[in-house]
């Protein structure tokens, strides 16, 4: 245990307590390249850049919560030290997206001068969220600065990045994390706080977290203050997750043609439950080959799944939509067996 776990409260709680109001996601987060879980295929390639001193422009491309960047945070600690801070820049190109940032925030610290090292580092987070003038004023940022600055982007989607950036960075694609790699943190990191979390537990962290190691982190440290044992009904209680065979039931009532036990059980993820239409298709999505269906059936489900998520996305009503698709779902079975 952590100094801060034995610490008691200004109320009076518990060291257990006291322990956990620290955020983890931040207090876990990895110091190193080596202590980086899940991307071994990454991980190495960094490092080597790191030991010759020569690193290139970088872009990480990849779902949220992957590692991208406590990367590149590891990067600028085993470059720089201690003096990591000084000679890392962060933004976040969701909150400040326009061409001003380009020109006046990265410009003045490229800038800027610092002693003892040969570049510094400008980390932009969300670059995907860039306009297209404010990617163009970076473009010729990049090359202004070349020879003292290096750019790390960071975006969910590399398609919304401009050819001219990407064709002057090394590009790394981060992938949704395994199981067993956010199995192996959860289980650290519950030794380490001293929590009681049963095998059920984990695998419902792992299953709400779908591959996003942030969230199965804010999942345990929530459910930790919840109760002496993080367990599966906490789990799924506290991450308003659907347990997979309730997803599951709901689809094979449609499929089978009884709309109205289909409907209620949509009624009760949606309003009991408390999920949203949107984590309701996310589920369904990474699931449905997981059902005990027929490949056909299966097919079927993943046509409506794609239709009712450009609907939602483009503003119509996801109790409506989702209802609308697990009817279709009855109708295609009946009309199929006559």
């Amino acid at each position: 245990m952590s100094e801060t776990d034995t610490e008691p409260e200004p109320d009076g709680g518990s060291a257990g307590v006291a322990g956990r109001t620290e955020v983890w996601i931040e207090k876990y987060r990895p110091d190193t390249l080596d202590e980086i879980k899940g991307h071994e295929n990454i991980v190495p390639r960094l490092l080597s850049y790191v030991e010759q001193n020569d690193l290139p422009n970088l872009m990480f491309s990849g779902p949220a919560g992957t590692g991208k960047t406590t990367a590149a945070q590891a990067i600028a600690r085993e470059l720089y030290g201690e003096d990591w801070r000084e000679n890392f820049l962060e933004l976040n190109a969701s909150d400040e997206r326009g061409i001003d940032v380009v020109r006046d925030r990265i410009k003045n610290f490229a800038r800027s001068s610092f002693g003892g090292y040969n570049y510094r580092i400008i980390f932009l987070d969300e670059a995907d969220a860039l306009t297209s003038d404010a990617q163009s004023a970076l473009r010729r940022t990049m090359e202004q600065f070349s020879h003292n600055t290096r750019f790390i982007l960071s975006c969910n989607y590399s398609s919304q990045i401009i050819d001219p950036i990407q064709s002057r960075c090394a590009v790394f694609r981060f992938t949704e994390l395994s199981a067993d790699a956010i199995e192996a943190q959860v289980r650290e990191i519950a030794i380490e706080e001293d929590i009681d979390v049963t095998s059920d537990g984990v695998d419902a962290l792992v299953y709400a977290a779908a591959g996003d190691m942030r969230k199965a982190i804010n999942g345990l440290q929530a459910a930790a203050v919840m109760g002496e044992t993080v367990d599966e009904e906490g789990v799924f209680a506290i991450t308003a997750t659907a347990r997979p065979e309730e997803v599951e039931e709901m689809v094979e009532k449609a499929i089978a043609g009884d709309f109205t036990a289909a409907r209620a059980t949509l009624d009760s993820l949606l309003t009991d439950r408390g999920l949203a239409g949107g984590d309701v298709i996310d589920q369904l999505h990474r699931s449905a080959w997981e059902f005990d269906l027929e490949d056909r059936a299966t097919v079927r489900l993943l046509e409506r799944l794609g239709e009712v998520d450009y609907r939602i996305t483009e503003g119509a009503n996801e109790r409506l939509q989702l209802e609308a698709m697990l009817a279709a779902l009855a109708l295609e079975d009946r009309g199929t067996t006559g």
